[in-house]
């Protein structure tokens, strides 16, 4: 069968998790993965499962032969490697340069583009396996793209053929865009593992089951109808529930040493009472009795209010 036409010889530097799962997109999608960096041997498993047939090769012999060179590498190694390979005259005119890296825009490509390499910024909005699993996946996953404005139709492009959608994020942007991804997706682990242990603290056998259902309605709530769809006791002001989980879960930190824990729950009861006061949601009364029984140095329940008064959003 004939190559698509515009088809590129694609350069993965970082079988990680996303270098291999990005490069057998592009391989699906028609274009040739001409060699992969994999320096571990899980980096090497990875690229036999998801790139077979691909060599492995130094990075300065795969940026000489692609046409597209995709950077997969973390986010603190990025800036050394495109200099370095700067300073060693790796990069080519024309030649299309890709990073995968959600903190930085185009910026950290500056000294390719001073080759004459065209920059595009490409960080999918997902955490991956490694695994085939993750493929599927992509056809339900946003990009975060940033390019110079005559080539975002590339950085566009390659998205939507990796089965993906492109979402046009500004320079100045990336650190608050990757920010945001990683505080509810990396953080929502660390929940998800700490709400477990507290069961498995206390005897449940089967703690995902139990958290399961409840959290997948909650995402899919949150998801569809925003702060509006909130329950739970901070959301009514029920201030003795709220003062009986932070003096139960006090005591689980003595017992268990997991402070964490608490001190999750408290951060967390405080922004969504705020939040909740901002939209009215919660009334004032209200707002000042769980911040008084979240600030309560006793175990029982809490009385008095702290100094403040409920943030309201005067846009709602």
């Amino acid at each position: 069968m004939p190559a698509k036409p515009g088809r590129l010889g694609v350069g993965v530097i970082g079988a990680g998790k996303v270098g291999a799962v990005l490069g057998a997109a592009l391989r699906a999608a028609g274009h040739a993965v001409v060699g992969v960096s994999a320096v571990s041997e899980a980096s090497r498993d990875r690229a036999e499962l998801l790139l077979p047939g691909v060599p492995v090769q130094q990075i300065p012999d795969i940026v000489e032969r692609a046409e597209l060179v995709l950077l997969a590498v973390p986010d603190d190694a990025l800036p050394a490697l495109v200099t370095g390979l700067a300073a060693t005259g790796a990069w080519q005119a024309g030649q299309l340069v890709a990073h995968t890296s959600g903190r930085y825009g185009i910026g950290v490509l500056a000294p390719a583009k001073a080759a004459g390499a065209i920059t595009l910024a490409l960080h999918p909005a997902m955490t991956f396996t490694g695994m085939s699993l993750d493929l599927a996946r992509l056809t339900d996953c946003s990009f975060g793209i940033t390019a110079e404005p005559a080539m975002l139709p590339i950085a566009q492009a390659l998205v939507v053929e990796m089965g993906a959608e492109p979402v046009v994020i500004a320079e100045a942007d990336r650190v608050l865009y990757h920010a945001a991804l990683a505080h509810s997706a990396n953080h929502l682990v660390t929940l998800v593992a700490q709400a477990a242990q507290i069961l498995g603290d206390i005897g449940v056998e089967a703690p995902n089951q139990v958290l399961g259902p409840l959290l997948r309605a909650a995402l899919e709530n949150a998801l569809a109808s925003g702060e509006s769809a909130l329950t739970g006791p901070v959301a009514r002001g029920d201030t003795g529930t709220v003062a009986a989980h932070t003096e139960a879960l006090r005591e689980h930190a003595l017992d268990t040493g997991s402070a964490d824990i608490i001190d999750a729950y408290l951060a967390l009861s405080a922004a969504t009472a705020t939040r909740a006061a901002r939209r009215r949601l919660l009334s004032a009364d209200a707002y000042l009795g769980v911040q008084a029984a979240l600030t309560a140095d006793d175990a029982g329940p809490a009385t008095g209010a702290p100094e403040q008064t409920p943030p309201l959003d005067e846009s709602d």
